[in-house]
């Protein structure tokens, strides 16, 4: 009866450490779009998809521009399991919170998803907009389209272009709250070009905003 006891116990502690060994590890590819709450010890991640190879899915060539094929593929041969859709989506969910970060001045949002000289910039325009006394009442409607107009690999950096069409409400007040420009019931057709680049092989798959402008 103890040498039963024994082997039954024996067997527990196998399947436990199987059990760990499948869902206690990282291969690398869990990476998601974390929330802002998560920023103080994740940067923005873009979700990628990982495919058994870079033709497994069809990414529609209404998201891709032709001058973009040739990086975007170059990409693919350096990195197997980036995925175009994943992208796009990361990247819409990095649009809409940047904007919000800006409209509300929340600097530290914005040191978390751009680079340094895009951080400063929207510094700079969140301190003139304060001193001007003026509060940004802005919203994101929605998001017409998101467009890869232009993927460049050099050496390990990455940089992918989108193209946003947008509707937002603009609006913007005084410190007292009364309406200075824009209107709360129309929206306003926007059209940016936003550029994101990372790092390849760095260990860091992190996305992060590096050039902005208007299309």
């Amino acid at each position: 009866m103890l040498v039963y006891i024994v082997i039954l116990a024996m067997v527990a502690v196998f399947l436990g450490l199987r059990l760990y060994a499948v869902l206690g590890k990282r291969t690398g590819h869990e990476q998601v779009f974390r929330p802002v709450e998560d920023r103080a010890t994740a940067p923005l991640t873009i979700p990628r998809v990982v495919e058994s190879a870079p033709e497994a899915r069809d990414h529609g060539p209404s998201a891709i521009e032709a001058r973009a094929q040739s990086g975007l593929r170059a990409l693919i041969a350096a990195d197997p399991s980036f995925d175009v859709a994943g992208f796009l989506d990361g990247a819409k969910n990095a649009y809409r919170m940047i904007l919000e970060a800006f409209w509300r001045g929340d600097e530290e949002t914005l040191d978390w998803l751009a680079e340094d000289h895009v951080r400063d910039a929207f510094a700079e325009a969140i301190k003139a907009r304060g001193e001007a006394g003026h509060v940004l009442d802005n919203r994101l409607v929605s998001i017409e389209r998101a467009l890869i107009t232009e993927a460049t690999v050099a050496g390990r950096m990455v940089r992918i272009t989108v193209a946003f069409d947008a509707d937002i409400a603009a609006i913007t007040r005084d410190r007292e709250g009364t309406l200075i420009a824009g209107s709360t019931s129309d929206a306003v057709v926007t059209h940016d070009v936003w550029t994101f680049s990372r790092m390849l092989k760095s260990g860091d798959g992190h996305w992060k905003l590096a050039d902005t402008d208007e299309a």
